[in-house]
């Protein structure tokens, strides 16, 4: 059975090294679009006058999937607002039915007054693959037309998120066209939705700068 993207996802962006993610806040935001991206991709999620509709109803099956389809019945938003919306209660929930599978062991540590979660992954093995799958969809010379979207997202997110197994700064910028191509897969699913993905890195920089974060 092949992952979830959010899990593919979550995994891309683990530091096999520090034994934790490069960036708990980024990833958040790379998870609440790859959850977005995936129902688009199943045909859940459609755009409706700039909104992000509900074209097929839940339940997935898939309980992380099911608690974004959920709020997107009852809001309405356009994808940039909700892949900024609801994003730490999205990272935790990957954790957890991660977790839940084995993949990952989650501890919440408490110091100083605060909480701080511990996450290790059981397989490291599966995290450089997957980083290396991604890094070579990215420097390869297959037609971006003959990617999967969900192969096509992982990607551009990675890119966006700035995850330095996958991608360097300056090979994103040497290779800008290609993420530009691969990006424009998912505007194919979901108007809009390639956009608000290739535009997320202002995203997070503008969040992470208290400038509309919530």
């Amino acid at each position: 059975m092949t992952q979830p993207l959010y899990s593919r996802m979550y995994l891309t962006a683990y530091d096999t090294s520090a034994h934790d993610l490069y960036d708990r806040t980024r990833t958040g935001f790379l998870l609440r679009a790859a959850v977005l991206a995936e129902l688009a991709i199943r045909g859940h999620l459609a755009e409706s006058g700039g909104d992000v509709t509900v074209a097929t109803p839940g339940p997935t099956g898939d309980p992380v999937l099911d608690l974004t389809l959920d709020r997107v019945a009852g809001d309405r938003r356009g994808w940039k607002s909700w892949i900024k919306h609801d994003r730490k209660e999205t990272l935790l929930a990957v954790e957890d039915r991660l977790a839940a599978q084995g993949v990952l062991a989650v501890e919440d540590k408490k110091s100083f007054g605060r909480t701080r979660r511990a996450v290790t992954v059981r397989d490291a093995s599966a995290v450089t693959s997957l980083q290396a799958t991604a890094a070579g969809l990215l420097h390869g010379a297959e037609p971006a037309a003959r990617i999967a979207p969900a192969d096509a997202a992982l990607v551009a997110l990675a890119v966006a998120g700035g995850i330095r197994s996958v991608v360097s700064r300056a090979e994103a910028h040497a290779r800008k066209h290609r993420v530009e191509e691969l990006t424009a897969r998912l505007d194919a699913v979901a108007p809009g939705l390639g956009k608000a993905i290739g535009g997320l890195g202002m995203t997070m920089v503008a969040a992470q700068g208290g400038m509309g974060g919530a």
